[in-house]
């Protein structure tokens, strides 16, 4: 008996249905798409600490809902607003700093520098370079990296209002799926079956790792650098800290580190004559900067076991191509495409590697 005969103009029209259809869905999505992935980032990296709140709540998931949703309030909406306001209130103060550093003239170098441990005689040379030719050279020089940072700022936060809309939006997203985590993620693992397997759900459950670890791994230590380098700033008495440290964890987040910020305000100090602050605040910095080191590696492991340049390329190449969401998404993809390709290799391996003889 001969197979019945597939139409291929049927097949056709067919596969372009289900492809307009996808890309309609998602353009009308598409306002809602970035608090969406926001939203399943941070509900999939605070799974555990959920149920955790959930078992001391008398197993209620409704009171562990509600104390996240607070938490996640807490967290994104209260430090922007205190954020935004510090900006503000300091708008002026941030005018005069920069007319003045257009304006300013280096002095020579003090004969105490040449005798700082390890770096006297460089930050010396350094010192004496600029005095001798003025800041206007190294301004012209990090114009065009300031302008694009300006830019993607204000490409990344855009409106105030808009971006306090955006993480309330989050905050709903992220209360339901609080809410049905379990039915989505079970959704997700049979959709990941149905396009490969098995093979599919150890994607989806891998990806679930890789979000976990890269939360752990760049977002806590951000956290942790900066606000260790907030307390140096506050305790050395260098003004705007709270500014600053907001600044700090943008720098983490973005894998540049705290030090673009603390040894500026290490240099103040000495400038301003205060040099025993300065000193700690060195010391506190040479701390802070390389402590990176050790826990962000030591966080990702404990989330997924991937090659570390896999997690840093994600994470760079990521928030470059996408934007601050990309931080996230971009470890996630090359971790399913790393997962994929291994696989497959060994697969090969495994089919050409003859049987052991017993």
């Amino acid at each position: 008996m001969n197979p019945p005969q597939r139409d291929l103009t049927q097949i056709t029209l067919g596969v372009l249905f289900i492809g307009g259809l996808l890309v309609a869905s998602f353009w009308i999505l598409q306002p809602f798409l970035p608090a969406v992935i926001w939203a399943t980032m941070v509900v999939v990296a605070t799974w555990r600490v959920m149920l955790g709140i959930q078992a001391r709540l008398w197993g209620k998931r409704s009171l562990a809902v509600v104390a996240m949703t607070v938490i996640l309030l807490l967290l994104l909406v209260v430090p922007l607003s205190l954020a935004i306001a510090a900006i503000a209130d300091n708008s002026d103060r941030i005018a005069d700093w920069a007319k003045w550093l257009k304006e300013f003239k280096v002095p020579p170098p003090p004969d105490w520098v040449a005798g700082l441990p390890l770096v006297g005689g460089k930050l010396q040379q350094f010192w004496q370079q600029v005095a001798a030719t003025g800041i206007e050279d190294y301004a012209a020089r990090l114009a065009p990296y300031a302008g694009t940072s300006t830019q993607w700022l204000i490409a990344e936060a855009g409106d105030f209002g808009l971006l306090f809309l955006q993480f309330l939006l989050v905050v709903v997203i992220a209360a339901i799926l609080y809410a049905g985590g379990e039915s989505v993620a079970d959704w997700v693992k049979r959709f990941g079956r149905r396009l490969a397997g098995d093979r599919g759900t150890d994607v989806v459950v891998l990806a679930g790792q890789a979000i976990r670890g890269v939360a752990l791994g760049v977002v806590v230590t951000a956290a942790v650098q900066s606000l260790l380098g907030g307390i140096g700033l506050a305790l050395a008495g260098v003004p705007m800290a709270a500014v600053l440290t907001v600044l700090m964890f943008m720098l983490c987040i973005a894998q540049l580190g705290p030090i673009l910020v603390l040894l500026p305000a290490v240099g103040w100090l000495y400038w301003s004559g205060d040099s025993g602050w300065g000193t700690f605040l060195l010391v506190w910095t040479m701390i802070v900067g390389s402590l990176d080191n050790v826990l962000r590696p030591y966080l990702i492991k404990k989330g997924a076991d991937l090659p570390l340049l896999l997690i840093f390329a994600g994470v760079i190449g990521g928030m470059l191509t996408i934007g601050l969401v990309g931080i996230f998404v971009g470890p996630v993809v090359l971790a399913v495409a790393y997962t994929l390709i291994d696989a497959w290799v060994e697969d090969d391996r495994r089919n050409v590697e003859p049987p052991a003889h017993t």
